[in-house]
């Protein structure tokens, strides 16, 4: 009987620094570190980032290994995130990852975050019956930096159909957020508030953008050109119609989303289509893709809420599928904050 491929996947290219175990696919951990000291200034200071991750990273890899039930020498390669991300931030994992490759004698494995998103969906689970998309099929990847629309035709073959132009969806739920008064991260309370409030109370402008590209720049405008003009009329505006403008605001983002990947299907033909990222943990695009994929029948995936938001399990599958393939790094290899997917 082989061995098994165990792979130890490593994240950190934000705020999160996480280490995870993938057996034969399987995840047997995964362990997240949140920052929580970024709240008091309304979002992720990169130096404050990089100190904490260097302060984590040794005890979540080794809780990771803990709770998987393996020993440090049953593992076969090393993933860990390369980019996009914050520099200071995937620095730590990466110096991390090399260090471990090179001490024990292994495989060291890079993965661009958003194939890793993508790849969250074939994370098989003993406990639960597990189902991902079939090739090719469609993934929309949606994060506080990122919005994309992707192709994927094999697991290590991704097309960009369409990206954002400026903002990202998540940044512009964060965004409104912040114009709300609401504290960092602010995405998951529209998303709290929205359940109880009316998605068309409010309507904000839509961008006219070709294609399957994205434009959330003017949507933020529209935003708070709208509260800013209904608070100075009212000052108790906000509080009273909270519920119904964070369901509103909601609306609109997923109303865009769900127009281009509509679009993209109509194009490629394809009805395998799938959500990623750290939006897709949003109940708002998560029902919306249902409803989508029922009107247009399509195969609908979305991760396990585990997997939407940064996670090293993510890392971990992705690193799997190279290892298979036999795709590995040199220890020259270095991080980069910009990379295309």
């Amino acid at each position: 009987m082989s061995k098994p491929i165990t792979i130890l996947g490593i994240e950190s290219s934000c705020d999160d620094t996480s280490a995870s175990i993938i057996q034969d696919g399987f995840v047997l951990s995964n362990v997240i570190a949140n920052q929580s000291i970024h709240q008091s200034y309304g979002g992720v200071v990169p130096e404050l980032a990089s100190r904490a991750h260097q302060q984590n990273i040794i005890p979540v890899v080794d809780q990771a290994i803990k709770q998987a039930g393996i020993c440090i020498d049953d593992i076969s390669a090393i993933a860990f995130t390369r980019g996009p991300g914050l520099l200071g931030s995937l620095l730590v994992g990466v110096s991390f990852a090399k260090s471990f490759a090179l001490a024990k004698n292994i495989p060291l494995i890079d993965v661009n975050h958003m194939q890793g998103h993508i790849l969250a969906h074939f994370i098989k689970d003993r406990k639960q019956e597990n189902t991902s998309p079939r090739f090719p099929f469609l993934c929309l990847t949606v994060s506080g930096g990122h919005t994309q629309i992707v192709k994927v035709s094999d697991f290590l073959s991704f097309e960009l159909l369409g990206e954002t132009l400026d903002d990202a969806a998540g940044e512009a739920f964060d965004k409104s957020a912040k114009i709300l008064g609401f504290p960092y991260p602010g995405g998951p309370l529209i998303d709290k508030h929205a359940k109880d409030g009316n998605p068309i109370a409010f309507t904000f402008g839509k961008p006219k953008i070709n294609g399957l590209n994205f434009s959330f720049s003017g949507l933020k405008t529209s935003i708070l050109y709208f509260i800013q003009k209904n608070t100075k009329e009212n000052p108790n505006f906000i509080n009273e119609n909270l519920n119904d403008i964070c369901a509103s605001i909601q609306h609109s983002i997923t109303t865009i989303l769900m127009e281009k990947i509509i679009q993209a299907s109509i194009e490629t033909g394809i009805t395998d289509i799938s959500i990623a990222g750290g939006v897709s943990a949003n109940s708002g695009l998560r029902k919306a893709l249902k409803e989508t994929g029922i009107n247009h029948n399509w195969n609908t995936f979305i991760p396990d809420f585990s997997f939407c938001t940064d996670n090293a399990a993510m890392i971990a599958i992705t690193g799997y599928y190279k290892y298979l393939n036999n795709e590995f790094s040199e220890q020259n290899i270095s991080a980069k904050a910009r990379l295309n997917i």
